[in-house]
């Protein structure tokens, strides 16, 4: 076996690739986790205009978000849109985004709705990180959008890390 005198300790070239292959996957790990572990209210209002062009969400009594004050737990958070509409052709829902501001991800879901739907209503679990507020954005078929947000205190986080 040749042995190196690098720094005087006598790697061998096993060992030195061994060295090497440990970097390499501790470097890859550290990039796994890199990635910021919120969004941030300017990430979900721009996941949002994704969704809904340059339109300006209103902030509507029409559109009712139905989730806890307080969540005891993270991991499993009742949630409920409801949109009141006539649900006709003429006028309906076509969809209700739901987003979280400071989970890693801030796309919570989206509901697609159409007149035959009969209600735009739909009800779901969700994961919350911490406490952030939950923001629900109602599209219309005349093009215009309502909103609804509300604050959810969460005592134990639900989105790992």
């Amino acid at each position: 076996m040749m042995k190196s005198m690098i720094d005087g300790r006598g790697l061998t070239r096993r060992r030195m690739l061994s060295n090497a292959a440990m970097g390499t996957i501790a470097i890859a790990g550290a990039s796994l986790f890199s990635r910021s572990a919120a969004a941030t209210r300017a990430e979900a209002m721009a996941a949002i205009k994704e969704r809904i062009g340059d339109k300006d969400p209103k902030t509507s009594s029409k559109i009712e978000l139905d989730v806890p004050e307080i969540a005891e737990n993270g991991s499993t958070v009742p949630m409920g849109v409801k949109v009141d509409s006539p649900m006709t052709d003429a006028d309906h829902v076509k969809a209700v985004h739901v987003m979280a501001t400071k989970n890693p991800d801030p796309e919570i879901i989206t509901f697609k709705f159409t007149p035959v739907s009969g209600r735009a209503e739909a009800q779901t679990r969700m994961r919350l990180a911490e406490t952030q507020e939950v923001v629900a954005v109602a599209e219309l078929s005349d093009g215009s959008t309502l909103m609804a947000q509300k604050k959810v205190k969460v005592t134990i986080g639900g989105c790992g890390g």
